[in-house]
């Protein structure tokens, strides 16, 4: 029988494996030892497929933090060069191909997803922003194949889970999307000589992508490496965490307000409550049992502090108090407040009327993600404007909007303010 292995020694893997960011490491004793030997370097990927990174992509930003916290210094390596092939890891299907210019601007908006979590500059512990389209965009084709391609065999690539499952679907896997492992295990490389980055962290769908780095790096430079990886982070009915009826929970303010944000951490289920406050917050452990052990209806107190911790840490105290109090206001005291999130209504011409139909203006307000969704949300009574349950396919009228602030509630859970435009 294989015995256990010891609990970790060093403070950045001890803090992973009490918080639950930990689902598989290698080689444990070495990588404990690294990091309780100096300051220990690890990098995370990603790659820059839309303007913001969004709630699934937090765990590995807070696994950035903890290594940071614990005194080590995290690398976060944009996708300036992946993002032209896309990572087809765990994908179903080829991600579109963006233009350079599209990648461009898209990292230029995800650079601002870090700011509020990591401290960048020169120290020795402080993060770094790298692109690896800096090496990528250099490589010559024939040079890569001879130097590298040589230490990856088909079998064992097409073994890895979303090739196999690709194949055994007889879905399409492009040898564009065969490369990107080649590319990805590079990026260890490189930021192993570049670096001296020691460590990968990632998602458990990433296990084989980091493997093959980290036997890569040792192939070429005899350096030993790690990997690290997280668990999918699910909710307990099983969903996708950060997918909502809405789409992506964004990091980007523009995407997402602070307000809709605070009241997506508010709607947990009682059953992760524990759970999120460990992985994305920095509340002590032993707040945390306290908070997740309250009874009954009590359990919403402690979804409260986890939407206050988490968009504090995202958009800073003063939204999370703003949003806190807009929440509060609309959803147990049935208040509109200046803070809630407004959509302007479309007027029509000379008579006044609105254009809009209401089933149109919830898809507008981002209650819904369509239009054919929100009718039957209207047409099961999930829907009030200013408390009053609407009919399905007639347009506004003056009297819809009783004065310069009117109120859509989805699902007793989301509240927008409807705007007269000037």
């Amino acid at each position: 029988m294989t015995a256990e292995p010891a609990p970790p020694k060093s403070l950045f893997l001890k803090t992973m494996v009490e918080r639950g960011h930990v689902y598989q490491m290698t080689d444990q004793p070495g990588l404990d030892a690294y990091c309780d030997g100096g300051v220990p370097v690890a990098y995370i990927g990603f790659d820059c497929t839309a303007k913001s990174l969004h709630v699934g992509s937090l765990v590995q930003i807070m696994n950035l933090r903890r290594l940071q916290q614990a005194g080590g210094k995290p690398i976060v390596l944009m996708g300036g060069g992946t993002t032209k092939v896309g990572d087809p890891t765990d994908k179903e299907k080829s991600r579109p191909i963006l233009s350079t210019d599209e990648i461009a601007a898209n990292m230029a908006s995800i650079k601002h997803n870090f700011e509020p979590f990591l401290k960048f500059g020169s120290g020795p512990t402080d993060a770094v922003m790298i692109d690896n389209a800096e090496w990528l965009d250099q490589i010559k084709w024939i040079e890569f194949l001879r130097d590298y391609g040589k230490h990856f065999t088909i079998n064992k690539m097409i073994a890895q889970e979303t090739v196999a499952r690709r194949l055994r679907n007889e879905e399409p896997y492009t040898f564009l999307e065969f490369n990107y492992m080649l590319l990805q295990a590079y990026d260890f490389l490189e930021l192993a000589r570049r670096e001296n980055c020691r460590i990968q962290m990632g998602g458990s769908d990433q296990w084989g992508n980091i493997v093959n780095g980290i036997d890569l790096t040792r192939r070429i430079i005899d350096v030993q490496a790690f990997g690290v990886t997280t668990p999918l982070i699910t909710t307990a009915s099983g969903g996708k965490m950060g997918k909502t009826a809405e789409g992506a929970v964004w990091l980007n303010p523009d995407m997402r307000s602070p307000f809709d944000y605070w009241q997506f951490w508010r709607n947990t289920e009682d059953a992760d409550v524990g759970r999120f406050l460990r992985l994305f917050t920095d509340l002590p452990l032993a707040e945390i049992a306290e908070l997740e052990s309250l009874p009954g209806s009590e359990i919403n107190e402690a979804k409260k502090r986890l939407a206050d911790e988490t968009t504090a840490m995202l958009h800073g105290p003063e939204e999370a108090k703003k949003a806190r109090t807009a929440a509060e206001a609309a959803f147990e005291r049935g208040a509109l407040s200046e803070n809630l999130p407004t959509v302007e209504l479309v007027w029509a011409g000379e008579d006044g009327s609105i254009t809009q139909r209401r089933a149109e203006a919830i898809v507008a307000a981002g209650l819904s993600l369509s239009t054919s969704a929100a009718k039957r949300l209207i047409a099961e009574g999930g829907v009030r404007i200013n408390d009053e349950v609407p009919e399905v396919g007639k347009p506004y009228d003056r009297e819809d909007v009783l004065s310069d602030l009117g109120a859509f509630k989805v699902a007793k859970k989301k509240q927008i303010v409807l705007v007269k435009p000037v």
